[in-house]
């Protein structure tokens, strides 16, 4: 089941390796369709089971490529389900948005104990605010969950781990061989041991700072119960239920 998160369904804790929290656990929200918002409707699509391609306008329905009939109430239903997911989308974006911003704010916390030069500061806040622009920029663009599937996540953790991770050790390194320098062997061993183990030490803090965003995806969390609710008792055209989105226990 992918989980109801897309871009703007997702606190992206996993930009930096964090684990995200995200609708799936939050709320307990999934589905097994990707869905896109386009201008003429919604679609939602998956490779199995039938149907493999729904797509809702304007209170009709549409189950691959065949219109389903249906009663008045339920054109009522699916016309309400496509408004009310298009009002999430900008709340859910900036609840995205807010953790982009969050965890790079927990990693400067983070890294504002290991005494980094001035230089190596400055040059970690300008990489953070690179890849914090961007992915920012990728979440107020992005329209469909498809933008955010396969290892879409473990590539921005790559890429950041890629830029801030070997800036970090740098400076623990030359740290320690100055501390080794100066006399004092116990600091140096220790810096060392620092720089070796610092990945390991720095992901759990910082899924610990990012439970800071779990209110705001709680707030979310009725607002999917109710597509959820809106969906039922519609079937496809295939007679299966329709099922586009799971909430709840």
């Amino acid at each position: 089941m992918r989980p109801m998160a897309c871009v703007w369904m997702l606190a992206l804790g996993a930009t930096t390796g964090v684990q995200a929290q995200d609708l799936a656990s939050v709320c307990q929200a999934s589905s097994s369709y990707d869905v896109t918002l386009q201008s003429q409707g919604l679609l939602f699509d998956r490779p199995q089971p039938a149907p493999f391609r729904v797509v809702l306008r304007d209170g009709s329905l549409q189950t691959d490529g065949q219109a389903v009939t249906l009663r008045p109430d339920e054109q009522d239903r699916l016309s309400l389900f496509e408004r009310q997911l298009r009002a999430l989308e900008p709340r859910a974006k900036a609840v995205a948005r807010n953790g982009v911003d969050l965890l790079a704010k927990a990693v400067r916390d983070e890294t504002a104990q290991l005494s980094l030069s001035a230089e190596t500061q400055s040059e970690l806040d300008r990489r953070l605010a690179a890849r914090a622009q961007e992915l920012k920029q990728r979440i107020t663009t992005s329209e469909s969950t498809h933008d955010w599937q396969g290892d879409m996540a473990d590539r921005y953790a790559n890429q950041i781990a890629s830029d801030i991770m070997p800036l970090l050790a740098s400076d623990l390194g030359q740290q320690a061989v100055n501390a080794a320098v100066s006399g004092d062997l116990q600091a140096a061993a220790s810096l060392r041991d620092r720089a070796t183990d610092l990945a390991t030490e720095l992901r759990p803090r910082l899924e610990q700072r990012m439970q800071a965003l779990r209110p705001q995806l709680q707030a979310l969390c009725p607002d999917i119960q109710r597509l959820a609710e809106l969906q039922q008792g519609i079937r496809a055209s295939n007679g299966q239920p329709l099922n586009l989105i799971h909430a709840g226990q």
